[in-house]
Order: structure tokens, then sequence, then C-alpha cells
């Protein structure tokens, strides 16, 4: 760790990180309450955005990662099940015994995308608890893009 990164997230408060903290651990609750976790990391964003930017960030890039991964396993499991209901039909039901191991398939494969939606988003927390700077892969570094273009 440079100590670029380490003055970076050492030079905010205790408050700012913690709640930056809780913004990525919000995702824990997804688990739990559907999308509690995306309701935590907003209201944390709406409340917390003006007041400091660096928190904003954070749950701002919570939030869109939650979804992101919501808005996928929807999908995914969605036009799978979709998929095997028309093929089960189609066929006249002989299709149906590819089609349900498949559909069942998705649907703990849609488990299992959540899951490591909400161990990579607790991976983040721990990465600020432990003084370390932390963005998505992917829609971390989309928003910092479109917030220095801003």
């Amino acid at each position: 760790m440079t100590a670029q990164t380490q003055n970076a997230v050492s030079s905010h408060s205790s408050d700012e990180r913690t709640m930056a903290e809780l913004a990525h651990a919000s995702a824990l609750l997804n688990l739990f309450a559907g999308v509690g976790g995306l309701i935590a990391a907003l209201v944390i964003w709406l409340t917390q955005r003006e007041k400091s930017a660096w928190v904003g960030f954070h749950a701002l890039q919570s939030l869109v990662f939650q979804a992101a991964v919501l808005v996928i396993t929807v999908v995914v499991v969605g036009v799978v099940w979709v998929l095997g209901f028309i093929i089960s039909f189609a066929t006249i039901g002989i299709g149906t015994f590819v089609a349900v191991p498949v559909m069942i398939l998705a649907f703990f494969g849609g488990f299992a995308m959540v899951g490591a939606g909400t161990a990579y988003s607790l991976y983040g927390a721990y990465q600020l608890y432990q003084g370390r700077e932390f963005t998505y892969v992917v829609t971390g570094k989309w928003l910092q893009a479109r917030s220095a273009a801003t």
C-alpha cells in the first residue's frame, strides 16, 4: 500500500469512514430483506453526499453495484425461466426434461450471483476498514469517469 493511498483514506474522519463502510456492507441486507441494501445505500447517499463527497461516492457506487447485481440476476434467471416454459410448451412437455433442470440451475445460480455480489461488497467495506481505498471493478470505475467528466 502506498503512502498516498493510505493518506487518501486516513485523511477522512472516523464518522466518514464508518458511513462509507456501512454503505458497502449494506449489501448484506439484500440476503435478508430483498432490496434492503439498496435502500440503505440510497439513504446513506441521500443524507451524506452534501456532507462528504467521499462518503457520497462510496454510497453511490455501492448503490449502483447492488442495483446492477439485482438487475442482472433477475434478467438472467427470468430469461432462462421464460425460455424454459416456452420450450416445455412448444415441445408438448418433452423439452421439460431438459428445461426444468436448467431452470433449477438458473434459480440457484441467481442465489450464487447475489452471494458473490454481497461478498464483493463486504470485501469493499473491509478494505475501507483496513484504511485502503476501494472502487468496484466496473461500476466504481464507471462512476469515477462520469464524476471526473462533470
